[in-house]
């Protein structure tokens, strides 16, 4: 018996139209996951927003693995409506004042092969934090999946699956939140 027995940690590929909240509403997480278990979902991920949200049945280690304090990278696949220019992935890294908050420096890359995708990493999570700064330069965000959290990979995880954490994901995800 390991310290994780007790407690229950799976990662899980949400598709775009789940709700991330454990309210009795059509669409919510905790129905579309199926568990027996009763799990939170660790952050969110909106409604339009698809990939990567860990959920536990352990409530002490969420606030460690969500909150901006703790400088935790969380990593998106996102697609836009025109093609990228240089000076919007510049403009991106550096912070983008959404009106009502300044988003912290960042980064981000072209997708090789695509003129229209990058991957970006963030240490926050403001309310749908990517699609507000690129609607800032005038960008529509078609496709927005996360692929990680921390050291978490999506992998080739299939849409509505979900698969427990190793073992040896537990063990670095307690080494880096406790």
């Amino acid at each position: 018996m390991n310290q994780f027995d007790t407690h229950t940690y799976i990662a899980f590929n949400k598709p775009k139209g789940v709700v991330c909240t454990t309210e009795k509403i059509p669409g919510n997480i905790i129905d579309a996951v199926g568990s027996e278990k009763k799990l939170l979902p660790v952050g969110r991920l909106d409604k339009d927003s698809e990939g990567l949200i860990l959920l536990t049945d352990n409530a002490s280690i969420i606030n460690r693995i969500i909150h901006p304090h703790f400088k935790h990278e969380k990593e998106y696949l996102v697609t836009l409506n025109l093609p990228l220019r240089n000076q919007f992935l510049k403009d991106m890294a550096s912070g983008v004042d959404l009106g009502d908050a300044m988003t912290k420096p960042c980064k981000i890359k072209a997708e090789p092969g695509t003129r229209r995708a990058f991957r970006i990493v963030l240490t926050q999570g403001l309310n749908r934090q990517i699609r507000r700064m690129c609607a800032v330069y005038g960008y529509q965000v078609i496709k927005l999946q996360r692929v990680r959290i921390m050291h978490i990979r999506l992998g080739n995880l299939k849409e509505s699956a979900w698969r427990e954490l190793s073992n040896d994901e537990l063990e670095r995800l307690f080494a880096e939140c406790m």
